[in-house]
């Protein structure tokens, strides 16, 4: 048991860009883990991707090696978070394999909305949370505000805080000596001694398969055992078992405690699910661990290859990546205008760009996605319920009775001189301001409950702009409520294009039709025909655009002569036009989806 004594497992949690990723490097400084030549900034950010952002989108473990005061040696396993909201899935899974956090709270800026959140998520787990203040050596720091409100809005005591820089050094070694004595060490499982591990993360490496990361609860694993999967109930043998030095470093076990990665003889994605326990085949223990909740998609897009030949290959990229982010859902679909695709569920806007860009960068798939929508709860006239994630299959509306939307509550910190631009925000957004609460002085938390279909797009940046960028929101799912709804049609010469369908409030839906008529207008090059782009709710049309033909100077042959002579000509052409536009096509060229979905 002595061992185990000296095991910490610890996150780092904070709302985004408030230096957690920088607090990590510095921490594998002074532990040594890392030498000058391998040091990098983002140290644990292994994608282009999060380096260009500077955000966190994997979370990454670490084993760092620590001399505390008291002269003994300690195992430190460091799991990094993402910040924003629409990774608080990624959060909860490295909460799970943890017994402490770190709160990081940026001094220039004090808690933020999903600092709350992530607070919230730790207490629920019953971790022990150490709160930081970091960004102190900058001029703009308020170091009493952060104070202050660490007590009135996480109800922490102000004496527990450390002020640190995370960029200068300054205090991170105090840092570590609180993971020592705060954060209780591991504990194993009463009643067995049976190998049991938490998979509480996974990657696809093409050459050797499916890499679980996993917590070590209780027993032993090592190479060349044979393990269960306890929910699919595959068996196979391990091929590699390891630490992260931060890279993977291979070892000859794992113990009770610790943190690591496990290599089993897998090679297809899909048999592989993360929160999964992983247990000795020989002696297995009866239950599995307690996980983390099963991932429910709230937003939903269609991601269609732009050459059709490439489906098999998207097919088999989504499974990869599937593996590698437990909160993307798909299944397949198709599209008359598209062909075939995936039907794919995210946690939010965020999630879906950056999965698009995964499926771009990573497997250099070529690919299109289109409007991204909800799921709407349709009641039919008989008293059957419909779940509806894509407009296309909407009933005929004769037979829907009414329609539900799913409703979020935002919690949106702000300064308190943008109270009203806000609340104009959120009441164009179809929301309701419920509760308005004072943090301190300067900051306040507007409560509202708002369709979530109306915060999708642009709600993000509008907030920021409007509160010159302090602004900061965070959400979550409260429940269905009934509207107004309909679906609207875009039709391209008499013919809807199921790309371009949506479901939107009636009152806008005259607004939203005629704007993505004029965006198709731009795009839709000439025919020799008129084309019609119409938007309809039902049977009614709501908007229309004409992209007006491409004609031939069929006069230029007449010098003169009698005026019949040329109407003749004219009204031969313009017959010709009729019937080429009832036989005539209208090819939509890819930057038309693309253009639609920026609207």
């Amino acid at each position: 048991m002595d061992k185990i004594d000296k095991i910490r497992n610890f996150s780092i949690i904070a709302h985004i860009d408030h230096g957690k990723s920088t607090l990590a490097d510095r921490l594998m400084e002074l532990t040594r883990t890392v030498d000058g030549r391998s040091s990098q900034d983002q140290l644990l950010d292994d994608m282009d991707l999060e380096r260009e952002r500077g955000i966190t989108i994997k979370s990454h473990p670490v084993r760092m090696f620590y001399q505390a005061s008291d002269s003994r040696e300690y195992e430190l396993n460091l799991i990094d978070t993402p910040g924003h909201v629409d990774f608080s899935y990624e959060v909860s899974r490295s909460l799970a394999a943890c017994e402490g956090a770190l709160l990081l709270i940026d001094a220039t800026q004090g808690v933020q909305a999903q600092t709350v959140a992530n607070a919230h998520l730790a207490t629920r787990q019953n971790l022990a949370i150490i709160p930081l203040i970091n960004k102190i050596d900058l001029p703009a720091a308020d170091v009493d505000m952060c104070l202050e409100q660490l007590e009135e809005v996480l109800a922490i005591p102000c004496e527990e805080a450390l002020l640190i820089s995370a960029k200068s050094g300054e205090g991170v070694g105090e840092v570590l000596d609180a993971v020592v004595e705060r954060i209780p060490p591991p504990k194993s499982l009463e009643n067995t001694s049976s190998a049991a591990a938490l998979v509480f993360d996974s990657i696809y490496n093409p050459f050797r398969g499916v890499v679980s990361y996993v917590r070590i609860f209780s027993g032993t694993l090592k190479r060349g055992m044979s393990v269960r999967m306890m929910s699919t109930g595959a068996v196979n043998d391990v091929k590699e078992v390891g630490h992260f030095n931060p890279d993977m470093t291979p070892d000859t076990v794992l113990e009770t405690g610790s943190v690591g990665y496990v290599i089993p003889n897998i090679k297809s994605p899909s048999d592989a699910k993360i929160g999964d326990t992983m247990t000795d085949s020989k002696a297995p223990v009866d239950t599995p661990l307690p996980g983390f909740q099963e991932v429910r998609p709230m937003v939903f897009s269609g991601i269609y290859p732009i050459d059709t030949v490439d489906y098999d290959q998207l097919k088999a990229s989504m499974a990869k990546l599937r593996l590698n982010d437990a909160a993307f859902a798909y299944q397949a679909e198709t599209s008359a205008a598209l062909g075939f695709g995936f039907r794919c569920g995210f946690l939010g806007l965020l999630h879906m760009e950056i999965v698009q860009e995964r499926l771009r960068r990573e497997y250099d798939m070529d690919i299109i996605a289109t409007y991204p929508s909800v799921i709407y709860h349709v009641y039919l006239k008989n008293g059957d319920m419909i779940k509806l994630d894509n407009p296309v299959h909407m009933p005929d509306p004769a037979t829907v009775d009414h329609i539900e939307e799913p409703i979020i509550r935002a919690n949106i910190m702000i300064p308190n001189e943008h109270i009203g631009d806000i609340m104009s925000l959120v009441m164009s957004k179809r929301g309701v301001c419920t509760q308005t609460d004072s943090v301190d002085t300067k900051h306040v938390i507007i409560t509202a409950e708002m369709p979530m279909h109306e915060i999708l797009i642009d709600f993000h940046d509008k907030l920021k702009s409007l509160t010159k960028g302090y602004g900061s929101m965070d959400y979550e799912f409260h429940g269905y409520r009934t509207d107004k709804l309909v679906k609207l049609d875009i039709l391209v010469n008499g013919e809807p294009v199921d790309a371009f369908a949506s479901i939107v409030h009636i009152d806008h839906a005259a607004a939203r039709g005629r704007l993505i008529a004029e965006k198709l207008k731009e795009v839709i090059p000439r025919q020799m025909f008129q084309i019609a782009i119409q938007a309809a709710v039902g049977g009614k049309i709501v908007a229309r655009e004409t992209i007006r033909q491409l004609r031939k100077n069929v006069l230029a042959k007449c010098y003169g002569g009698d005026v019949t002579r040329k109407r003749k000509l004219l009204e031969k052409q313009k017959a010709g036009k009729k019937r080429m536009k009832q036989v005539g096509s209208v090819h939509i060229p890819q930057e038309a989806f693309v253009s639609v979905l920026k609207t």
